[in-house]
């Protein structure tokens, strides 16, 4: 069980780059900041799933 909880908690980590480094284009491009600022709920989002099942893993492993 915790193996899914690591493979899950690795692909959201993934998902939270992706979405830090288009957040980052769109400032550098000096896009809309209604759109930086979807980017960061989203990414503020993700890093809350991540952490959880991180948590989750740990949980698992100790059991």
């Amino acid at each position: 069980m915790a193996t899914v909880f690591n493979i899950l908690a690795i692909l959201v980590m993934v998902a939270v780059v992706i979405v830090l480094v288009r957040g980052l284009v769109n400032m550098m491009r000096g896009g809309s900041g209604v759109t930086s600022n979807k980017l960061m709920q989203a990414r503020v989002l993700l890093q809350a799933v991540a952490l959880a099942l991180i948590l989750l893993a740990v949980y698992f492993t100790r059991k």
